[in-house]
């Protein structure tokens, strides 16, 4: 996966995504912002914000921005907010992997579908963490690699085809928790058949400075 490919593949979702993706992953959203457990005032970033479709569940009363690199899917979340009349958000064309928001600006920080997209999970995190404030939390929905034996099988061999299909099939659970350092303390199944997994984190310094070099993980396509 690279940024290029990734804006390829969301300029071709771009106007189809909410009918093929909106009701598939929503109740994934809805679950995501019950456990945010909004309080008023709240700063919340949305990373990865896509079309906008979760922006109208969240409360009113805590402040939202959302961030996307692909500007076909930022057009529609920002027709989505104007014609929602969704003041309490803001949008920004900008790469999860390097954000120009200053440290520690958000209360809690959430990633819908988007680790398994992005070029780098590792530093993906690490921003995340870093623009969070230390001991808030942070929140991870995706698809990860099936435990069982004929769905790992078929995502393994749809793996080669991930740049098309702009995330990748076989990414690893234990691998990205490990490997970024979250700090899980909550771990749901969400969506059709609990194919997705919704992680909640707390923050910590140990996430967002890192001595590793920036490199992506590997998957069990590319070992």
């Amino acid at each position: 996966m690279d940024i290029n490919a990734i804006q390829k593949s969301y300029r071709r979702y771009a106007g189809r995504y909410d009918f093929y993706f909106g009701a598939l992953f929503q109740p994934g959203r809805k679950a995501v912002i019950a456990l945010l457990d909004c309080q008023p005032g709240d700063h919340i970033l949305e990373v990865g914000v896509g079309t906008g479709l979760s922006l109208p569940l969240y409360p009113h009363d805590v402040q939202v921005s959302g961030i996307d690199v692909s500007p076909e899917m930022l057009a529609k979340a920002r027709q989505r907010c104007q014609e929602m009349e969704l003041k309490q958000v803001e949008l920004h064309e900008m790469d999860a992997e390097a954000m120009s928001f200053a440290d520690h600006s958000f209360d809690k920080v959430v990633a819908m579908y988007v680790a398994s997209v992005v070029p780098n999970p590792r530093q993906l995190i690490a921003e995340m963490a870093r623009v969070c404030r230390p001991g808030g939390e942070l929140f991870i929905v995706n698809h990860f690699h099936s435990t069982h034996p004929v769905i790992n099988r078929l995502e393994k061999m749809a793996a080669p085809l991930s740049k098309l299909m702009g995330f990748r099939p076989d990414f690893e659970l234990e691998e990205f928790i490990q490997a970024t350092h979250l700090n899980v303390v909550e771990r749901s199944p969400v969506n059709l058949w609990g194919y997705w997994t919704l992680l909640r984190a707390i923050n910590s310094d140990q996430l967002s400075v890192s001595h590793e070099p920036t490199i992506p993980m590997q998957t069990a396509a590319s070992r």
